[in-house]
């Protein structure tokens, strides 16, 4: 049954008994029964669904309205709420409960969109949700976030924002609130670094799964929480984003460093003392439970990957990075490493790059897509940001390599017949198929550690490039335009400390100006 309303017209006099005299004040009304515009307001009244016990329920009232027009947009759209429940007796008795809480709070009737929204997403309809039935559904709505994001969201919600806030109404969160759940975090960090100390198997339960959570990390959970919030606030659930209150250390990425020879011999008598104490440790777990094996057993990539190096980023020289591409000359990913080396992609680019991007004879590559993995899946998207779908020029000897690759793969896929997976794809394996990320990155580590180089990580090759670039003496804006970032400011704040270190060549060439000067020709004041 459509609900039952109707507007009026009424006014504040009264009678000469003091009585309000309503609609029936003669000032309301103008010659011919007309109403007068100036005299009384507009009110509307419109029905109810019963409570829940089947008791009446009062009409909503509203009144004060100074035109008409307004008076029924409003009942119209109070309409427009109990039609929402489409027949459903228990969800009109909820929304009749939603309306009277909602204009009894804040004067206003609630928003149709939103409580369709409500609806839809199963959350209850009267009162504040709390954080955790806020979070997943404010993730459900944001429709056009890339998977990757989704998931990084996905993530927070899952591991921070619910075991540590998911039961605090939403407009009830405080700055202190939040300021617990990073104590907890840190708490958990040292959970995690004790088990891998003592490589205690029940710590080790308790951490399974679980990383240290950096500064960039914490940064980047309170941005997702922010972003939520302030979703919320749009939509009148809370008045302030706490999140944006929050104090946190700095998320600034490490400066890149150069492995410099002086480095490279600390980083070995670091390995070996890594190594010798990581190899005790095992040894005294083994002897207390010989089921976890020998504890003389060091896997050697561990040791390489996990032995403390001067920064995050490190950087190869480029004898360096030479000694790593000639061993790597025989991989079937060769040619990927030495575009990274040479052009600075991204890994996720390299994978996700197509033939049909390539332009070999006029020297270009355009970025177009690049292909991310998150645990076992992988998803082909566009790249990072605007700024990294671009086209970017190629060195006759990075041509060279790419039409060796691409004469390999033709001969894979002669050799794979019926069978070979035409994706289009520059980097395949011997089917067609894409390659995965996280492969290309552990072959590279293990290519590493065999040709006895320090170690970089694999995105280290894009900064390598970032450094060659200096090197040669191009400018902060050649770095920006060749690595495709967003803005300059992020490759001076990444790459300015690697300026000292490739400085001296500048220095000797200007000393050079000097001292090479002829004199003979030089005027003269005295």
């Amino acid at each position: 049954m459509a609900p039952r309303g109707s507007t009026s017209k009424t006014c504040g006099c009264r009678d000469e008994e003091g009585k309000r005299l309503g609609r029936k004040c003669p000032k309301l009304y103008r010659a011919a029964g007309r109403w007068n515009s100036s005299h009384g307001t507009w009110n509307y009244q419109l029905e109810l669904p019963p409570k829940a016990d089947g008791t009446r329920r009062s009409p909503l009232r509203r009144s004060g309205f100074l035109l008409q027009d307004e008076a029924d947009a409003e009942l119209d759209r109070a309409k427009e709420l109990l039609n929402i429940a489409a027949g459903d007796p228990e969800l009109a008795i909820q929304i009749a409960d939603l309306i009277n809480a909602t204009v009894k709070e804040t004067k206003q009737l609630p928003c149709p969109d939103e409580v369709r929204r409500r609806v839809r997403n199963g959350r209850t309809l009267v009162g504040i949700p709390t954080l955790g039935e806020y979070l997943p559904e404010w993730l459900h709505g944001r429709k056009a976030l890339r998977e990757g994001t989704r998931r990084s969201y996905a993530h927070h919600i899952r591991l921070y924002f619910v075991p540590f806030l998911g039961h605090i109404r939403i407009d009830r969160l405080r700055i202190a609130d939040v300021d617990r759940m990073f104590d907890g975090i840190d708490e958990l960090n040292e959970l995690i670094k004790r088990a891998r100390e003592t490589g205690d198997p029940e710590l080790r339960a308790q951490v399974k799964g679980r990383r240290v959570v950096g500064p960039a990390t914490k940064q980047r959970i309170r941005a997702t929480l922010r972003s939520a919030l302030k979703r919320a606030i749009r939509e009148g659930l809370t008045e302030m984003n706490v999140a944006a209150l929050v104090e946190l250390p700095s998320g600034r990425a490490p400066k890149a460093l150069v492995w410099t020879p002086e480095r490279i011999a600390q980083w070995r008598k670091d390995l070996d003392t890594y190594s010798s104490i990581m190899a005790g440790r095992r040894k005294r777990l083994w002897e207390d439970d010989p089921s976890h094996g020998h504890g003389n057993q060091l896997n050697r990539i561990d040791a390489y990957i996990g032995a403390p190096r001067p920064s995050k980023v490190m950087v190869w020289t480029p004898s360096l990075t030479k000694t790593f591409l000639k061993r790597a000359e025989l991989h079937p990913w060769y040619a990927l490493y030495y575009l990274i080396a040479f052009r600075g992609l991204r890994r996720g680019e390299a994978c996700g790059l197509r033939w049909a991007d390539l332009h070999l004879d006029g020297g270009t590559v355009t970025i177009r897509w690049q292909i991310t993995q998150i645990g076992p899946d992988i998803f082909e998207g566009k790249p990072k940001s605007d700024a990294g779908e671009a086209t970017i020029s190629l060195d006759t000897s990075t041509i060279a390599v790419l039409r060796a690759h691409k004469a390999r793969q033709n001969a894979q896929r002669l050799a794979a017949g019926d069978t070979w997976n035409d994706t289009g794809l520059v980097f395949t394996d011997e089917l067609g198929n894409p390659v995965r990320p996280n492969q290309v990155t552990d072959q590279f580590e293990r290519l590493s550690m065999e040709t006895g180089l320090p170690p970089v990580r694999l995105h280290d090759l894009r900064h390598g490039a970032a450094s060659f670039l200096l090197a040669a003496g191009h400018d902060m804006k050649t770095v920006q335009d060749t690595l495709r970032l967003s803005s300059i400011a992020i490759a001076a704040d990444t790459y300015t400390s690697l300026l000292p270190q490739l400085a001296r060549k500048s220095a000797e060439d200007a000393a050079a100006i000097i001292l090479n000067a002829d004199t003979a020709t030089a005027p003269t004041f005295l």
